[in-house]
């Protein structure tokens, strides 16, 4: 008989709130006011001490210290870091506060400076992605882009917005461009056909799912060209051919994302400058059968 293989993933760490719902109960009535108030405002316990936390939630110190061990931690740090560490991740669970959930947007700010905190941090979420920018590297995108065999583009969750869009504003010149896997579709299916003449572009926009990595390391060894665009947050990504970190930053639960859109925008358009003479006739033809069609 055969012996199972050794080389199994390891099963990941428990995430925190699963920790909290799972041993929810086992726990003593005041630890589960404690556990009742870090469901409905998990990321708080990353800014508050253990002494803060048990004012907030009307329990005692030591409430706090016996509930944060009996998930399973050795201290009360440790779940604090772990809880940073899921924050960081993007969840608008973890990113939302007590102030949010009753309604009264960024806390201590009217609803003009809500509005105003929105435009400025996606103002300086624009300068700060295009002041990392270097003019020959987007030239160089650009130029594989439109010189690729095939271009590839993918993303996961509202990363996979992005993606629809950039294929579809590529699309006007770049015929062979494509958004991967479709529905029912397997991402072996696709990588098995990618060549060193295509290009792909991957969305990796918080919160990323676990098997990207995965994904990532088995694009680059199809041999292709890889455009990495991501989050501020996430490491530089050097096995790949280009990596682009977009600031993201939003002074709400979710992310910004006007200077990925504005990436797209300026990656779009440059493709289309650069299609020269071929890129205008495919656009006469689509605006020809337009008409035809009277389809605006």
């Amino acid at each position: 008989m055969k012996s199972l293989p050794t080389n199994t993933p390891a099963a990941p760490a428990p995430s925190f709130l699963a920790r909290v719902r799972e041993g929810f109960a086992s726990l003593h009535p005041t630890e589960r006011r404690l556990a009742d108030f870090v469901l409905d405002f998990p990321g708080e316990l990353a800014s508050y001490s253990a002494s803060e936390l048990a004012r907030l939630s009307g329990v005692s110190n030591a409430t706090v210290t016996r509930f944060v061990r009996r998930l399973g931690y050795p201290s009360f740090e440790a779940a604090r870091r772990h809880v940073r560490e899921e924050k960081q991740a993007g969840s608008p669970l973890f990113l939302s506060g007590r102030a949010a959930a009753a309604g009264e947007g960024t806390p201590n700010l009217s609803a003009t400076e809500t509005l105003d905190a929105h435009l400025v941090q996606g103002q300086d979420n624009l300068r700060r992605t295009f002041a990392r920018l270097q003019a020959q590297e987007v030239e160089a995108i650009a130029h594989a882009l439109l010189d690729a065999r095939r271009v590839w583009v993918t993303g996961f969750r509202s990363s996979q917005s992005m993606a629809t869009y950039l294929q579809w504003q590529m699309f006007q010149v770049k015929e062979d461009i494509q958004v991967f896997p479709a529905p029912g579709g397997t991402f072996g299916e696709y990588l098995g056909g990618m060549t060193p003449q295509d290009v792909v572009v991957v969305f990796g926009l918080r919160r990323r799912p676990t098997r990207l990595r995965l994904i990532m390391n088995q694009l680059v060894k199809t041999g292709a060209r890889v455009l990495f665009i991501s989050d501020e947050n996430l490491a530089r990504n050097t096995s790949v051919t280009w990596h682009i970190q977009c600031a993201c930053a939003a002074p709400g639960p979710l992310d910004n994302h006007a200077a990925v859109i504005a990436l797209c925008h300026l990656l779009a358009n440059r493709v289309i400058e650069l299609s020269g003479h071929d890129g205008r006739e495919r656009l006469v033809a689509i605006e020809a059968r337009h008409d035809a069609l009277a389809e605006f």
